[in-house]
């Protein structure tokens, strides 16, 4: 069965939340063993610019697979 753009999009933005959700708890932990002293905002923040980068990757790896299979 193929699936659709919109279910490839759909795919790629819950995995980019998920994602999201684990990298903001995952860096509150991981930063202070490093030194890092962030707020809450500035881990908002830094996740923020990873998630349309993470959505594009996503979704276009996703497209170029599927169009691999049906080649």
């Amino acid at each position: 069965m193929k699936q659709s753009q919109f279910m490839s999009l759909l795919e790629a933005a819950t995995n980019v939340f998920v994602g999201y959700l684990l990298a903001i708890v995952t860096q509150i932990i991981v930063f202070p063993w490093f030194g890092i002293i962030a707020t809450l905002h500035v881990h908002l923040t830094i996740g923020l610019l990873f998630v349309g980068v993470s959505l594009v990757r996503g979704y276009l790896l996703r497209r170029l697979f599927e169009h691999l299979r049906h080649h």
